[in-house]
């Protein structure tokens, strides 16, 4: 993975919410990812995101983390988000909080 996103999260409040995001986003997760433009992307979790650092284009340095949403009935469709993109997690089913 690159060592660069195109948006990093330096402050504790933005920190806390891609925290808080990676809890909401289990392993096998279904889910319906709204994006703060408004889009929707619906999948199942692939691996649980892991907050890591980046630099964005100034080289600041600070936290992202990115999410793969594949779909099972369709093995080509996989999807990237970056959690500073999410508005919000919608689950479709039971599995957050497990790691099956």
């Amino acid at each position: 993975m690159s060592k660069y996103a195109d948006h990093v999260c330096t402050d504790g409040p933005s920190i806390r919410r891609i925290e808080n995001l990676v809890g909401e986003l289990p392993t096998n997760g279904h889910v319906v990812i709204v994006g703060r433009d408004g889009s929707r992307l619906e999948g199942v979790v692939s691996a649980r995101p892991t907050p890591q650092v980046f630099r964005d284009a100034d080289e600041r340095e600070g936290i992202n983390a990115v999410v793969r949403l594949d779909r099972p009935d369709d093995p080509n469709w996989i999807r990237f988000i970056w959690l500073d993109e999410i508005e919000r997690v919608e689950h479709l089913d039971s599995t957050l909080g497990s790691e099956t």
